[in-house]
């Protein structure tokens, strides 16, 4: 029962929405963090990201959780298209790394597709005025294994290659926007970007 309790807070935690304070045009800050891609540890950095094109970076509570694996199995479904848009990905969450190798491998989720990163101090996540809430006691994920760290805010961001947010989701409290609404409002934004 208690388990039952604890996951109904965990997903109505997860699916509440916020208003992210940077705003479009604002200059989205540069971050490098520890990331994996496909169970294996590299560094991520922005900067570099934007060379090659714009950046989508959202930020989500906790990999194995029902919103956030929604959300990344939906961006490694569409990632081809991402790709075809010249846009690269990335995935921010207080998660550990250990984690994030695991979630980043899990065919289901990430399936080795595109990385995400840790932030497990918020640093990236303040950076960006989003919230990391401080870490609940005996909250699992839907394995089963402890979490173990807070969340930060689901917020998406739409990155040009000069740092300038071009989109972010949700726009406002109003704005009700499912973890798999981010992923198909990033990639119209992209598409559109490139012309396709």
């Amino acid at each position: 029962m208690n388990n039952v309790i604890l996951g109904a807070a965990l997903a109505g935690l997860i699916s509440l929405p916020v208003v992210a304070a940077l705003k479009v045009a604002e200059t989205a800050p540069d971050f490098s963090a520890r990331a994996s891609l496909a169970g294996k540890e590299f560094k991520f950095s922005l900067q570099d990201a934007l060379k090659k094109g714009p950046a989508v970076v959202y930020f989500y509570p906790s990999a194995y959780t029902q919103g956030c694996d929604l959300e990344a199995h939906t961006f490694a479904t569409e990632k081809d298209k991402f790709d075809a848009a010249g846009a690269t990905i990335i995935g921010v969450s207080a998660d550990s790394i250990e984690r994030l190798n695991q979630f980043s491998a899990d065919p289901d989720y990430c399936a080795g597709k595109f990385p995400v990163a840790s932030d497990a101090d918020g640093t990236i996540a303040k950076s960006y005025n989003l919230n990391l809430s401080a870490a609940r006691a005996g909250m699992k994920d839907v394995r089963g294994v402890e979490i173990g760290h807070g969340f930060i805010d689901r917020v998406t961001y739409v990155i040009g290659k000069d740092h300038k947010i071009i989109a972010t989701f949700p726009a406002s409290a109003d704005d009700k926007v499912s973890p798999d609404q981010h992923v198909h409002r990033a990639l119209e934004i992209v598409q559109k970007l490139n012309g396709k």
